[in-house]
């Protein structure tokens, strides 16, 4: 069945995102709504569908609020699928101590702790939010992510232009910076000479034509790039039949500017001529 409608259930932890998740969904042309008790979710379903597709994007966002109405959840999202729906459940996550610093900057108090620590507040809604937790689609951890990556994220996950099926991110990163959590596979290219000791190379980056040929010149390149790739053939197929929708494979070096940024489009390259959906997100080309 053709899906009536995409539907983005964006929910998680208070102060992980969600408000950013929406501005940016919202960006992307998607109507959204905050806080619809869940068993109305199928009425809004029909209410949409009679309006002949007007509204053809809704994302709502879905969180602790819900109090027990949460315990419905697996019911109404297996119904607004079997409907046809197109239904992503995105949970927001963090660690707490991001979470305690965050409403520390903001001097919020936390929504489920008024007058109480927020350390408690964050342990009361984990609890009351594990259930849709698991059934969320995508986790993703917001711990160490700016506001501004984070919106990149959602843009490129609901970019229409993207269409259906498995999306695939290639993200160059610096080890220097940590691993993504996002990340399905890692790849490490620090084995590659790096253009950084190349006084002409230095201050460019892994986009520029001249280090990129300097990288993508080396043998040892050549080779990673064929094992990377056959990598790739042999997992998408398999990834595509567990139903996985995106799949973010991570390509580091030490500081993510040269070695990583110049694989990752060439891998992203060779993917695209096989016709799979490739986004570049070089992570860390912004950073000192």
């Amino acid at each position: 069945m053709k899906p009536v409608l995409q539907m983005a259930v964006i929910t998680g932890l208070s102060g992980a995102g969600k408000s950013t998740a929406v501005r940016a969904l919202e960006d992307e042309g998607f109507f959204c709504i905050d806080n619809l008790p869940v068993p109305f979710l199928q009425r809004l379903v029909e209410l949409l569908a009679r309006g002949g597709g007007e509204i053809d994007r809704v994302a709502l966002v879905m969180d602790a609020r819900e109090g027990r109405f949460l315990e419905q959840a697996p019911e109404v999202f297996a119904e607004a699928r079997r409907s046809g729906v197109d239904l992503t459940v995105l949970f927001l996550d963090a660690r707490d101590e991001a979470l305690m610093r965050r409403f520390s900057e903001t001097r919020r108090r936390h929504p489920l702790a008024p007058d109480r620590p927020v350390q408690d507040g964050i342990h009361d809604e984990r609890l009351a939010l594990s259930g849709l937790r698991r059934l969320a689609d995508e986790v993703i951890d917001t711990s160490a992510l700016t506001v501004h990556e984070l919106r990149q994220m959602i843009h490129a996950r609901f970019n229409r232009a993207e269409g259906q099926g498995l999306v695939i991110t290639l993200m160059s990163f610096g080890f220097r910076y940590g691993v993504s959590p996002q990340s399905d596979l890692v790849l490490d290219v620090r084995f590659l000479a790096n253009p950084y000791f190349i006084d002409e190379l230095k201050g460019l980056d892994g986009r520029d034509p001249a280090v990129a040929k300097y990288v993508l010149d080396q043998p040892e390149t050549t080779g990673f790039l064929q094992h990377a790739q056959g990598l790739c053939e042999f997992l998408l197929p398999q990834y595509r039949r567990e139903g996985k929708s995106y799949l973010t494979l991570s390509i580091g070096c030490t500081g993510g500017k040269h070695r990583s940024v110049a694989v990752a489009h060439a891998l992203a390259q060779r993917l695209s001529d096989q016709g799979e959906q490739v986004r570049v997100w070089d992570r860390d080309l912004d950073k000192d």
